[in-house]
């Protein structure tokens, strides 16, 4: 039996990472512990977007509408394999459910309370300690081919300005002057000021030295095989290494929190959502705002020291190969919204698990069957912007017995 320590994090992505920052400042010894390398999954090869503005949820009304059209023109984001997993088919048919407006206003309200908050704390962050991540706050470019979707994106801003999230409407000549690399061919385009871009793999590279500097003690390639409960508390948690003993325990486990499910009596219901990325040099003619690419769903990422193109979601069950169709159709996006080449030396193709929740909201709180188990899983493709506000929350709920942001509606008890 290993030595025992205050908080136990089971999971080493950005929201083990954050959960890990915020006790550590409060004299808590941490230890995690991951089942690959810190940073290994979504946390990796994601666009590196601080996503603020992205209050809305994925199950808004007419999106499944919308995506079955795309699917048969064939220029969908969206994959799901054809399969017999009830499970899934359970979560898709909820994820419908949830495609209606007054869902919509719920979730939109509850992202923006927890973006807001990551938001104040990484200005915190990042004025407090040197990670080497080439985090700008240059905003981000809506980029649109279709003049029509253009025009209709303007009650999408209505809804985002009743919270202060609008973006500047751009015709062709001004979001060319605002972003050279910008095609002719565009019909417009709508700049969002609130948004803010890094690296994230170089963010958790860095993130990692300052808390092992800190005293955070980190195992990798442990996986985790179970946990030892009794009277309804965790005592150690089994791993292919060794017993990890602690007080307290927090999952952050991503795609694959699930796993606990059988053994803790735990409803998580978070399904692998699979992107893709390919991240280049930084070529000449690179846009210096990070772009989304409306009609393809992707997103065009610049930094100081690369180039990433991003998208899609695939829900394939827990498979990391690569399919060389969808990896191509991230570049044939990029030359229909940009002059940038995108033939420049590959550095990395990449793909990884997100957890998606069939409401696309986090799952952030106490397990209702285990007094000193915490749950932080389920941000989809929020993790990153989420990870600051998420890990403070967790952290607080530990110490102070409370969070400082209203958390039930990201509470398990809703499933």
């Amino acid at each position: 039996m290993k030595s025992n320590n205050d908080v136990i994090i089971v999971g080493g992505g950005i929201i083990g990472l954050a959960c890990a920052h915020y006790l550590i400042k409060k004299d808590i010894s941490v230890r995690i512990i991951e089942q690959d390398y810190i940073g290994s999954g979504a946390s990796h090869g994601n666009c590196g977007l601080l996503y603020f503005s992205g209050i809305i949820p994925l199950c808004s009304p007419g999106v499944v509408r919308h995506e079955i059209y795309r699917t048969i023109c064939g220029n969908s984001p969206l994959y799901v394999k054809p399969t017999l997993d009830v499970t899934l088919l359970k979560w898709l048919l909820k994820f419908v459910a949830h495609c209606n407006s007054a869902h919509m206003n719920i979730a939109s309200k509850a992202k923006n309370d927890i973006l807001q908050y990551s938001l104040s704390l990484y200005n915190i962050l990042f004025s407090e300690e040197v990670l080497q991540c080439d985090f700008e706050k240059k905003g981000m470019l809506l980029l649109f081919k279709d003049e029509k979707k253009f025009e209709q994106y303007k009650s999408t801003n209505a809804f985002l300005q009743d919270y202060d999230l609008g973006a500047e409407s751009l015709d062709k000549d001004q979001a060319i002057k605002l972003e050279p690399a910008v095609r002719e061919s565009i019909a417009g385009a709508w700049y969002n000021k609130h948004d803010w871009h890094l690296r994230p793999e170089t963010l958790v590279d860095s993130w990692k030295n300052l808390l092992i500097k800190n005293g955070v003690t980190i195992e990798e390639k442990c996986k985790m095989i179970d946990f030892e409960i009794k009277d309804n508390k965790i005592k150690h948690v089994n791993t292919v290494r060794d017993q990890y003993k602690a007080d307290a325990f927090i999952l952050t486990t991503g795609a694959w929190s699930s796993g606990v499910n059988q053994q803790l009596k735990l409803n998580i219901p978070v399904q692998p959502g699979k992107g893709y990325s390919i991240t280049m040099e930084k070529p000449d003619q690179s846009p210096q705002i990070p772009c989304m690419l409306y009609e393809r769903d992707m997103v065009v990422t610049p930094w100081k020291t690369g180039y990433r193109l991003g998208g899609t979601m695939e829900f394939s069950g827990f498979n990391d190969t690569l399919n060389k169709k969808r990896l191509s159709k991230l570049v044939m996006g990029v030359q229909e919204y940009l002059n940038t080449k995108a033939d420049y030396p590959i550095l990395e193709q990449w793909s990884g698990l997100r957890p998606m929740t069939y409401d696309d909201l986090p799952i952030i709180g106490r397990s209702p069957l285990q007094d000193n188990l915490f749950v932080a899983t389920g941000h989809g493709m929020l993790g990153l912007t989420m990870a600051t506000g998420t890990g403070k929350a967790v952290c607080d709920m530990i110490c102070e017995g409370k969070a400082q942001i209203e958390l039930a509606p990201f509470s398990m008890d809703r499933f």
